[in-house]
């Protein structure tokens, strides 16, 4: 395998960071915000979730005291 010097290393990511096609700020806002709003969703029905097997679990052990 060929080694590169550090310079060539250098001019190459450069090279391949030009080709990238980066989001514009709108794209960027909208993903954020999707995140958010996806995150805060799963939060909220995990909870839910939790709270309804806790319920049942406590339920349980108090038939079986």
């Amino acid at each position: 395998m060929a080694k590169t010097t550090p310079l060539e290393f250098i001019n190459q990511v450069k090279a391949e960071t030009a080709k990238v096609t980066w989001p514009t700020w709108k794209e960027t806002w909208m993903t954020a915000l999707m995140v958010v709003i996806m995150t805060t969703i799963l939060a909220v029905f995990f909870l839910s979730v939790d709270s309804a097997f806790e319920a049942i679990v406590n339920f349980l052990l108090k038939l079986a005291q």
